[in-house]
């Protein structure tokens, strides 16, 4: 046999499953064998990993790249480079950037901007009322998803009617393709907020009094109802509320096709970070009091919740460290710091590194229809890893973080557990915990490997091409409710 391009040894490779001591060897890009030591290749470069575990490289459902549109806040090469960092080899960008990818010509410029990412990437086109017709032009021009900003946030973007939600949903069904919600309730949220200001409400507690928890149960289970009803696949975004948490478990339990991710600011972060830190914690949905982080860490063990994502959502920090509230814009980088947050917690002993692994990378590739070639390290599978080591500490810096936005609340807080090297279809992108400049747009979209099967749908008969039929020509079961349907 020729040489293979390069063999890791001595490791110790992790799955959902179980944890072996395994060496890995990868050609072309691909993993094509792993096992013993004994059983390789010979290689063109030996990597050693002795004492380290090799991770399927984590996958980010959730970044914000603000490219187009926003290049003082984050670039698709800062942002991908910061991703590689942290140990992600793919992302899936979101799509309030500027323009938003609402159109076909949209979605190829922010393609186009991708073209310089370090990683991996998936995009969401937008999911609006006046996006439902071309949802098939998008798909064909490279979407691999839609996001349908049903509670209101950075971009401003009108939130999709009910009634265009079941159209798109209905669209979709029969596609296979997975539709993500920011679920908060933008009619309460913007009654709320206007209240506050009125008030004269300034300081960081009024963001979290305008957007309660009952904005974020209502919408859940609004589209829940919708997903259910048509079949469609779900996505709940940046999960952040203990209370809806019943919902998904119901909903999952009746088969409902349902993902959901929370974000480590839930899970570690609370309303005593907001008096500390005041408008740098200004996201939505907001950060909450500390009764919900527990709850939403045991529904992520618990596989109620299904992947850890990070909302990565950079501004430059002039435009969060305001005293007005309202002035503050939402969110913060999170794309390269969720790894060593999240191994220090399983060096603690909340969850193991099998969990995390399933949290990380192999439900996000289920999710969007790329496991298999990635989200596992099997013979066939994109050679993405993410090499680290667990023993090693550090004190997250938000001067040495890569994104252009250096403001960041982990900013101080010591971690341990590290992406050493990360590897991105065979190619280092980062090798001993530096950056590989040169490599540098050798990211790829995911859509030609992506494989959605169709959903099921559940009301064949109410499909958007028979809305126009006349009640003769319906199916009586078309003309009226299914009381056992829920």
């Amino acid at each position: 046999m020729e040489k293979v391009d390069l063999v890791i040894r001595g490791g110790h490779v992790v799955s959902p499953d179980r944890i072996v001591p395994a060496s890995v060897a990868i050609n072309d890009g691909i993993i094509v064998a792993v096992g013993h030591d004994d059983l390789m290749p010979d290689a063109r470069e030996i990597l050693r990993a002795d004492g380290l575990h090799l991770l399927p490289g984590a996958i980010d459902s959730h970044v914000h790249f603000r490219d187009p549109g926003f290049p003082h806040k984050e670039t698709w090469q800062s942002g991908s480079a910061a991703a590689a960092c942290g140990g992600v080899t793919t992302v899936f960008d979101m799509p309030n950037t500027k323009p938003p990818t609402s159109t076909v010509e949209a979605l190829r410029l922010k393609l186009k901007a991708a073209e310089s990412s370090f990683v991996d990437f998936g995009i969401h086109a937008l999911f609006s009322d006046d996006t439902v017709p071309i949802f098939e032009d998008l798909l064909e021009a490279g979407a691999t998803s839609f996001k349908a900003f049903v509670g209101t946030t950075t971009g401003h973007l009108p939130p999709p009617s009910d009634g265009g939600l079941l159209e798109g949903m209905e669209k979709l069904a029969p596609l296979g393709i997975r539709t993500v919600v920011h679920a908060e309730n933008s009619s309460i949220m913007g009654r709320r907020q206007q209240r506050m200001q009125q008030a004269g409400r300034q300081d960081a507690f009024a963001h979290l009094a305008a957007r309660p928890e009952v904005c974020e149960v209502e919408a859940i289970g609004r589209v829940i109802t919708l997903a259910e009803w048509t079949g469609a696949r779900l996505h709940i975004a940046h999960h952040s509320a203990a209370d809806s948490l019943f919902l998904v478990r119901d909903a999952k339990r009746r088969g409902v096709d349902l993902t959901v991710e929370t974000c480590p600011q839930y899970l570690f972060l609370n309303t005593g970070d907001v008096a500390r830190l005041g408008g740098l914690l200004r996201l939505n949905p907001p950060i909450r009091d500390a009764r919900h982080n527990q709850p939403l860490w045991d529904a992520l063990v618990d596989g109620t919740i299904d992947m850890i994502a990070t909302d990565h959502a950079p501004h430059n920090p002039s435009e969060k460290l305001k005293d007005n509230i309202w002035a503050c814009d939402c969110g913060f980088p999170g794309v390269e710091t969720q790894m060593p947050l999240m191994l220090t917690e399983i060096n603690r002993g909340r969850a193991s590194l099998m969990d995390y692994v399933r949290w990380s990378s192999v439900n996000p590739a289920k999710a969007w229809g790329l496991y298999g070639t990635k989200g596992v390290i099997a013979i066939g599978a994109h050679a993405d890893l993410a090499i680290v080591d667990m023993s090693r500490s550090d004190v997250i810096s938000q001067k040495r973080i890569h994104s252009l936005s250096k403001i960041s609340p982990w900013h101080g807080r010591q971690v341990q557990g590290l992406s050493l090297h990360t590897l991105v279809r065979g190619r280092f992108v980062v090798r001993d915990g530096k950056l590989i400049q040169e490599a540098a747009g050798t990211g790829m979209p995911v859509k030609p490997i992506q494989r959605m099967g169709p959903a099921k749908p559940r009301n064949t008969e109410l499909y958007t091409s028979e809305i126009l039929r006349t009640p003769e020509d319906l199916p009586t079961s078309a003309l009226m409710l299914d009381p056992g349907h829920f």
